[in-house]
């Protein structure tokens, strides 16, 4: 069989293994929850230049500053990324 599929074979085998709750050698991200509002204002900036500079959209950032709705997935790891390093971030964003 071919390097490919045996790649491929060993994949399958390990999602399937961590889907039925198996995680030895399995390292899970869970990214914490984020005061958006905290993060922007301690980064000095106004929902707009917030938006503006990570790609989120003014009506979302506002759904979550009022806690109408709570980041999810990607967005809840780059707000991570930003509370922790905002300005590697930034940096990466330019």
């Amino acid at each position: 069989m071919s390097t490919a599929f045996e790649s491929i074979r060993q994949g399958l085998k390990e999602a399937a293994a961590h889907a039925r709750g198996e995680t030895d050698g399995v390292t899970v991200y869970r990214p914490v929850p984020v005061d958006v509002a905290g993060v922007r204002a301690r980064l000095g900036l106004t929902q707009d230049q917030f938006a503006a500079r990570f790609g989120f959209s003014v009506a979302t950032l506002r759904h979550w500053e009022r806690g109408d709705r709570r980041p999810q997935g990607a967005a809840l790891v780059l707000l991570n990324l930003i509370d922790r390093e905002p300005q590697v971030v930034m940096r990466a964003l330019r």
